[in-house]
């Protein structure tokens, strides 16, 4: 995906897209949702899942793509 296509997108993706953007698989990035570990703020909406453009953009410009296990309150 291009600098230009990314910045073209809309202001809420859906978890395919959003994996492309970050240069991942989809399965992965379904993962890492449905763990909690996704990067970024997740939103709900009955049965879809979507992903605010906004922040996925303010991660790659800034190159900061890290992804970490669960965090105390989700192993508790």
């Amino acid at each position: 995906m291009t600098r230009d296509e990314i910045h073209a997108l809309p202001a809420l993706l859906d978890v395919t897209t959003a994996a492309q953007v970050l240069g991942i698989g989809r399965s992965l990035a379904y993962d890492l949702v449905r763990t909690g570990q996704w990067p970024t703020p997740v939103l709900h909406i009955g049965r879809l899942i979507k992903i605010p453009t906004a922040p996925l953009l303010s991660l790659v410009d800034k190159g900061e793509v890290a992804v970490s296990g669960p965090s105390e309150s989700q192993t508790t």
